[in-house]
């Protein structure tokens, strides 16, 4: 496999580029040099493979920026460490300054595409989650299985919703929402705002079901963008909150 240098030979598209680029890079690399399951990473990101031996640059890194080469490569180390891809080995070896490549960086060292999809999952915090969708939307976006995270999303709401509503198991969809949060007298609706809140709330709900869960359910709907997908649950996160604040037993 080509070393870093000739995968990216320009220093200032290094230094330029965010951590996880590299990091890719490094973890491709890195399965490439493994030595009974262990690495070192000098043996992939050391002086020899960056700058060259000697008199032989061709093709390496200016030694003149060796500063700002080691920063940007020391960060993409730091990335793979903290995003669980890459670890220390086990015993004197760890102590040594071994490292092998974690269960989930095996799967996606070599494969851009679900490394991407990862690397996009990673800039989401999970804390932006409610609760109730818990790891598995998270790690659904994270293997860019958009359109199932979505759906799971929106179904949650929807189980949310029957719940604190007191509806049967067969009441679903749009429909649900519009009995919930019905302004004038849903079981979901707080009286005490405004008509027109009150209004615009249940159609919020009857909307994003309609247009985030229902075409889930009838048809294969395809989703390749994570950031749109990651907006999408987002948006599930913040009707569960409301959902909460409604709920006879946990709401205001």
């Amino acid at each position: 496999m080509p070393s870093l240098p000739e995968i990216v030979p320009r220093i200032d598209i290094l230094v330029a580029l965010a951590p996880e680029k590299p990091a890719q890079i490094l973890l491709s690399l890195a399965a490439e040099n493994l030595q009974n399951g262990i690495f070192t990473p000098g043996v992939v990101t050391g002086p020899a493979a960056l700058y060259g031996v000697g008199p032989n640059t061709q093709g390496c890194y200016p030694r003149e920026r060796t500063g700002e080469t080691e920063v940007a490569i020391a960060e993409a180390w730091h990335w793979l460490d903290i995003n669980m891809l890459t670890m220390p080995a086990e015993g004197i070896n760890g102590t040594n300054g071994y490292k092998r490549l974690t269960r989930r960086g095996e799967a996606l060292a070599g494969n851009a595409e679900e490394f991407e999809n990862y690397a996009v999952a990673t800039d989401f915090p999970k804390a932006m989650l409610h609760p109730a969708l818990g790891d598995d939307i998270w790690l659904e976006l994270a293997q860019g299985k958009y359109a199932d995270a979505v759906f799971k999303a929106f179904r949650t709401v929807e189980i949310a919703v029957r719940e604190a509503g007191g509806f049967e198991p067969n009441d679903v969809g749009v429909d649900l929402m519009r009995r919930a949060f019905n302004p004038n007298g849903g079981p979901l609706t707080r009286q005490t705002d405004p008509v027109a809140e009150r209004e615009a709330l249940s159609a919020l709900f009857a909307g994003s079901i309609g247009s985030y869960k229902n075409p889930h359910s009838h048809r294969t709907v395809q989703i390749d963008d994570g950031l749109e997908a990651q907006e999408m649950v987002v948006i599930a996160s913040h009707l569960l909150r409301i959902v909460d604040a409604r709920h006879p037993q946990t709401g205001l």
